[in-house]
C-alpha cells in the first residue's frame, strides 16, 4: 500500500488535492480512498489530507502516520510541526516553494534521501500562471505524478476533469501538466530539484 500525506492551510486545496489523487488511481484501476483531518474548519486553518493507493481493498480507515510520501502545500508549516513524522525511510518529499532545500532550512533531507524523491517547485506560480489564482493543489499532483510514477498523467488529467469542469478543468491540467514537465526535467539531471 503506498500512502500519501498533505499538509497545507485551509482554502489551498487540501482535500481536493487528496480526492483527486484517490480518484487518479481509481482510473488506474487501483484500490483508493481518500479523506481528511482538520481541526478549526477556517481559511488559514492547518489542515491534513490522506490518500492511499493499493492493487487490492484498502481496510485500514485511519489516519496517515508512516507516509510514503510528503506533499507540503504551504512551505511555512515546515518549522512549526514535525511534517516529516513517520516518513518512510525512502519516502518521496514534494515541496510548494521558490526556494531551495538550503533556504528552507532542510539541507538535512539532502543528506538523508536520494535528491530524486525530494522535490521543491513552485506550485503555487504555476497555477498563478495557468489558473489565474495561486491554489497549488492540481500543479503538486502533476509534479507528483511525475515525482514517484505511482499515477500517470492521462488518470490525472481525468481525475482533474470529474472534479472540475470546462475552463477550470483546463486551467488547472495546464498547471498539472506543466509541473510535471518540469519535476520530469530536473529528476533527470538537469538541474537538481
Amino acid at each position: 500500500m503506498f500512502q500519501v500525506r498533505i499538509h497545507g492551510r485551509g482554502g489551498q486545496g487540501v482535500v481536493t488535492a487528496a480526492e483527486m489523487l484517490s480518484i487518479a488511481a481509481f482510473i488506474e484501476g487501483k484500490h483508493s480512498q481518500a479523506f481528511p483531518s482538520f481541526g478549526s474548519e477556517r481559511m488559514g486553518a492547518p489542515v491534513m489530507a490522506f490518500c492511499r493507493i493499493d492493487a487490492k481493498e484498502i481496510r485500514l480507515r485511519e489516519p496517515v502516520l508512516n507516509p510514503d510520501a510528503l506533499i507540503i502545500q504551504d512551505p511555512g508549516l515546515l518549522h512549526q510541526v514535525n511534517l516529516f513524522e513517520g516518513l518512510a525511510e525512502h519516502g518521496y518529499i514534494l515541496i510548494n516553494s521558490t526556494h531551495t532545500l538550503a533556504e528552507l532550512g532542510l539541507e538535512d533531507y539532502l543528506r538523508e534521501h536520494p535528491q530524486r524523491q525530494v522535490c521543491v517547485i513552485p506550485a503555487s506560480e504555476i497555477a498563478l500562471k495557468h489558473v489565474g489564482r495561486p491554489l497549488p493543489n492540481a500543479a503538486l499532483l502533476g509534479g507528483f505524478a511525475a515525482l514517484t510514477g505511482l499515477i500517470q498523467m492521462e488518470a490525472l488529467q481525468a481525475a482533474i476533469r470529474d472534479k472540475f469542469s470546462g475552463k477550470i478543468a483546463e486551467q488547472n491540467i495546464a498547471a498539472a501538466q506543466a509541473a510535471f514537465a518540469q519535476v520530469q526535467t530536473n529528476t533527470q539531471g538537469a538541474t537538481p530539484c
